[in-house]
């Protein structure tokens, strides 16, 4: 039989367990957040890094073009070996350029969509957690 003391004793109970879950959801929102903030970080890396290897690859194919010209005109004028070391020249800028532009590719995949998607499947499944009550 329900008294006004066990009513009393009942509601007691309940505000610290209240007051628990209130915690706890908390600290899940702010872990969340924290993961979502360095993942999000992690990926500006990755797209900075991209944008430095493409702007290296870019300068470094305008001084193959260069070396390139001086290459043939060296070539044309001279017709020694000269026009050959400025040849090997471009080839190793060619190369490095290459090389520089593949890893600059890879990290803007590896970067893109900026978006938090590892916090975004935690929250996802925290909000369907709490939605089933616990029951599975």
């Amino acid at each position: 039989m329900h008294t006004q003391e066990t009513e009393i004793g009942h509601e007691h109970r309940l505000g610290p367990a209240t007051k628990n879950v209130a915690e706890h959801a908390s600290a899940l929102v702010r872990l969340e957040l924290e993961l979502a903030t360095l993942e999000l970080r992690r990926k500006v890396v990755a797209l900075a890094r991209g944008i430095a290897f493409g702007l290296v690859a870019a300068i470094l194919l305008l001084y193959a073009l260069g070396f390139g010209i001086g290459a043939a005109a060296a070539g044309i004028a001279t017709a020694t070996s000269t026009w050959l070391a400025l040849v090997i020249v471009t080839g190793g800028l060619v190369v490095l350029a290459v090389l520089l532009g593949l890893l600059a590719l890879m990290s803007l995949k590896k970067g893109t969509p900026p978006v938090p998607e590892q916090a975004l499947r935690e929250a996802k499944l925290t909000t369907e957690a709490l939605k089933s009550d616990g029951h599975a």
